[in-house]
Formats: C-alpha cells, structure tokens, sequence
C-alpha cells in the first residue's frame, strides 16, 4: 500500500497485489488480507483478500450483530457457496474472471464460504465494523474447525460438488 505525498491517500497498485499474492502462496493457510480500514473499531472493515487453491473458509454466518458481507472479485476466479441451516449447499456462485459475475453481497445470517479456482485469486470484501474475533461469525457446527483432520475430506465433498463454467 503506498501514500501519495503524506496524504491519506491509500493507493492499491498491480505490484501491491502481486506481493498479497506471494504472501497468500507461501502462507500456511494459503490466504493473505491487506486491510484498508486503519484498525478493527472502523465502522466499516474494507479489505482485500488473497486466496489460493486448497485455503479453507470455514463456512459460517454473521448473526451477531447481523452484518452482511460484500464480495468484489479483483483477480483470479473464486465460488461463493451459500449453505442451508443442516449444511447442504443451497447455492453455487462462481465470480471473477470468465463469469458474468463480478459481485455478490451476502445478507447477515447467510451460510457461507469462499472457495479459490485459480492460484493469484483476490477478491475485495466489505462488511460493517467494528471487528470482534470473538463474536464476528458463527461457525457451522456441520464443517469442520479449521486445521481439523476432517478438513480434507469435507473440501473434497465440496469440489465434488463445484460446476466452475461460469457461462
């Protein structure tokens, strides 16, 4: 992220999303954010996230407080699966490159999860702040916790599942 002349500026370039990229590659959870907002109390959190194939997103909701969450698609492609209340997929989104969808807001109280198609894969998310960690989602008790041994498996189910012609 660079300032433009000690302004608050706060300009995104090719090579800031190149490095989130190598950064979300190497990363244990082979995802990587760059928050825009300046800290968790913001009332609105902005952030871009970087995602490669194999990174698992807990499917989840946000109940408490209810707050919806915005997806736009910077690079690569990417699948939101929405998810109805015993964990069957109700949705299949494709968004990003080659689809016709670019966007997709999420209402509060929606099961989902993002999963990457393409390495480099960013997407720009926008939900209401403040960020709490404790109180922020609501975990699906049907998933499995993340670094569980189960994860595989379930990822597995839900490829099995994934029509990735965004046509």
């Amino acid at each position: 992220m660079k300032e433009q002349d000690g302004k608050d500026l706060k300009i995104i370039d090719q090579q800031t999303l190149d490095a989130l990229s190598r950064e979300a590659a190497g990363a244990p959870r082979l995802r990587k954010n760059l928050n825009m907002h300046d800290d968790y109390a913001d009332p609105c959190q902005r952030l871009f996230n970087a995602m490669e194939p194999g990174t698992y997103i807990r499917p989840h909701r946000h109940t408490e407080p209810a707050k919806p969450e915005c997806f736009l698609a910077v690079r690569g492609r990417m699948i939101l699966i929405t998810f109805t209340d015993d964990g069957k997929v109700e949705q299949l989104l494709p968004f990003g490159e080659g689809c016709d969808t670019v966007a997709i807001e999420v209402p509060a109280g929606v099961w989902h999860a993002v999963l990457s198609l393409q390495p480099g894969s960013i997407f720009f998310e926008t939900k209401p702040g403040p960020y709490v960690a404790l109180s922020d989602k609501d975990f699906a008790p049907w998933a499995p916790p993340e670094g569980s041994a189960d994860v595989d498996a379930y990822m597995s189910l839900l490829l099995e599942q994934l029509h990735t012609d965004c046509s």
